[in-house]
């Protein structure tokens, strides 16, 4: 075939050193081997068996740790005597399929007779007679399990082994540990969607590896099995679970608010949680009135999507009413002190393609100020910061996952620009953190997309402090769940400084500094926008949310408090906005069968990148400051308006 021959032709100069003996080989290229040798001695497309593992682990091995679905190393070999399942009583969505075909070897007969069935890993040790201890620790192995059961999954189903690539597809979507004919059909159009357009990355064990864009290569149709409710993309599978909206008592109501977006309010944000429980536990909880709510689950061993509430209205998921009013919720299983367990890139991959569809549905922009966790979101209040959550945390791959996005996390202007976007090569970039295992112990060492604030430009200097985080005065910590002294991955914000190879960035009314060493910066030039108080103005108050102003509210519906956050934007301090919008107010009063109305008012606020979360400022009483439009020689000019 075309595609064979061109791939092979691609490949010959990268595996010429390989193919000559292992002793020849490069030390950060052993795992390319890996997947040479297993292909040549299964007879399964070298493509093939680099695709299946790039969507099951990105190539990453873990140390040899199980994921949460009992899967071991690059080929994700599962145990299923480790993976969890749901209890009986567990509710169950809609459009979750068994899935049929050779998914496992015949059942062998035990000594009682009765017939057990072998999980992926047990397949891979009988079929290549290698210790199943072997095949979670050793990336050699673990490969060769793979293929071996690709190869006995293609013989099963009756076809040959062909060195095209398009004769393995429904090989690969009955891979072990798929659970549904939505999720096997998902995960095989995906694996070629990578065969397809190609894939490179060093894995967390510091192997370089590298998939050859295949482009004769391409997933199937989509598919037309999805469940009448939800609202997905045609090539995403998913199920409905309704959530309820009912009536508690005389005085309560749960566990959302019904809507008419976008007509009677714009959705502006796609929030991104996880859910620091199992997803069989979420179901329950999202099912009761007297709980929280989102929009969608997302499942960690497949990606599986679940839609609990229709778009147009709101959920009960941010902690913020005004957040809520505006934003989709969608929830990841998963806890975000393992991410190795839960994050999986089929995960990553299934919620990209939700992202991508929503935000094309709704004119979301694909940028982190409306893109963005639950770590980001604004405490509506100053007595509410406290209480604001901290998922999907640090260890969420935020340039990967806008990489997924078609929307990459890049430089946008010239290095000396007066604006920087928070860019940390999340493999590589490793800052310590405490509290993953037990209070106060040293987190192992694992990639990041925050980067740590320091008062002054040092690593021996104090922390920055969070007066809201710590409203007692407590100092900023390292442990995992601490936000006070952190930025993320994507997160823009103004330059304050520069010294040697420290960058101060303007946060939460402070001067905070981070190392960003021009060899391997951690943050890069950004175009944009800024604003800065009103000439005449020593300070503006700041605001978790958006509200009209008071002769907007009718008759009837109470105006909530002002209630500032406790930072200040001091004259002279820049903060980067992405958005103006007006303010608005949702009355959660009343249970009704309608809509309530949105209360608009005139009050024009922007948005802006106050510290590690967002906030908003009167436009009254800012005046914008124009950054660099463009990367380009002229990065660093800006100009001041009081638009």
């Amino acid at each position: 075939m075309v595609v064979v021959t061109a791939s092979a032709a691609l490949m010959a100069p990268l595996l010429a050193p390989l193919l000559t003996g292992t002793h020849e080989v490069p030390a950060d290229r052993r795992m390319e081997n890996d997947f040479t040798t297993a292909s040549d001695e299964y007879h399964v497309p070298r493509s093939v068996l680099l695709g299946v593992a790039y969507l099951q682990s990105r190539w990453d091995s873990h140390g040899g740790a199980p994921s949460v679905g009992g899967g071991y190393g690059p080929m994700h070999l599962v145990d299923a005597r480790l993976a969890q399942s749901p209890s009986p009583e567990t509710p169950q969505p809609d459009g979750a399929l068994a899935l049929a075909g050779p998914t496992a070897a015949p059942a062998p007969k035990s000594a009682g007779g009765r017939s057990e069935q072998l999980s992926g890993l047990q397949r891979a040790a009988r079929l290549t007679g290698t210790p199943e201890n072997r095949l979670r620790t050793d990336i050699g192995a673990n490969v060769r399990g793979g293929a071996a059961l690709l190869a006995d999954t293609q013989r099963r189903l009756g076809k040959p082994l062909s060195d095209d690539p398009a004769d393995w597809w429904d090989a690969v979507a009955r891979f072990p540990g798929i659970s549904d004919t939505a999720s096997a059909a998902a995960f095989a159009n995906d694996v070629f969607g990578v065969i397809h357009s190609g894939a490179r990355r060093t894995t967390d064990a510091g192997q370089s590896v590298t998939l050859p864009a295949s482009p004769d290569v391409r997933p199937r149709g989509a598919g037309s099995g999805q469940s009448k409710d939800v609202e997905c993309p045609r090539e995403l599978v998913c199920s409905w679970l309704s959530a309820p909206y009912t009536q508690i008592n005389e005085d309560e109501y749960g566990n959302h608010d019904l809507g008419d977006r976008p007509r009677d309010q714009k959705i502006e944000y796609i929030v991104i949680h996880d859910t620091e429980a199992s997803l069989r536990s979420m179901f329950q909880t999202v099912q009761d009135p007297t709980e929280a709510s989102w929009h969608y689950s997302i499942r960690s061993s497949d990606g599986h999507v679940t839609q609990h509430i229709k778009t147009k209205d709101s959920a009960w998921h941010s902690g913020n009413q005004f957040v809520n009013a505006r934003s989709i919720g969608i929830e990841h299983e998963g806890f975000l002190k393992q991410p190795d367990a839960w994050y999986t890139e089929q995960m990553y991959q299934s919620s990209a393609r939700l992202v991508r569809y929503l935000a094309k549905k709704y004119h979301v922009p694909l940028d982190r100020q409306h893109i963005f966790g639950h770590d980001n979101v604004p405490a509506p209040t100053d007595d509410s910061i406290p209480d604001m959550h901290d998922d999907p945390g640090p260890y969420w791959d935020w340039r990967h996952y806008f990489d997924l996005l078609g929307a990459p996390l890049k430089a946008t202007a010239g290095a000396d620009s007066p604006i920087v976007t928070v860019l940390p090569d999340y493999a590589s970039h490793k800052p310590r953190f405490s509290g993953c295992a037990k209070d106060g112990a040293t987190c192992s060492p694992h990639g990041s997309s925050a980067v740590r604030l320091y008062t002054e430009p040092s690593e021996n200097a104090p922390l920055i402090q969070d007066p809201g985080r710590h409203p007692e005065g407590d100092d900023s910590t390292e442990d995992v769940n601490d936000l006070g002294s952190r930025v993320s991955a994507g997160q823009s914000y103004a330059v304050a400084e520069r010294r040697g190879d420290w960058t101060a960035i303007w946060f939460q009314g402070e001067k905070a500094w981070f190392r960003n060493p021009k060899g391997a910066p951690t943050a890069v030039g950004a175009a944009g926008r800024m604003v800065t108080p009103k000439e005449g103005l020593s300070e503006v108050p700041v605001y978790g949310r958006a509200l009209p102003e008071a002769a907007a509210y009718p008759p009837g519906v109470t105006e909530p408090d002002d209630s500032p956050l406790p930072y200040t934007l001091d004259a002279g301090q820049r903060y980067v906005t992405t958005a103006r919008l007006t303010g608005s107010y949702v009355d959660r009063s009343v249970f009704q069968y309608t809509p309530g109305p949105v209360v608009k008012g005139q009050e024009q606020y922007y948005e802006i990148q106050l510290g590690h979360r967002l906030a908003y400022v009167r436009a009254s009483d800012v005046d914008v400051v124009e950054g660099p439009a463009l990367a380009g020689p002229e990065s660093g000019t800006e100009k001041r308006s009081g638009r």
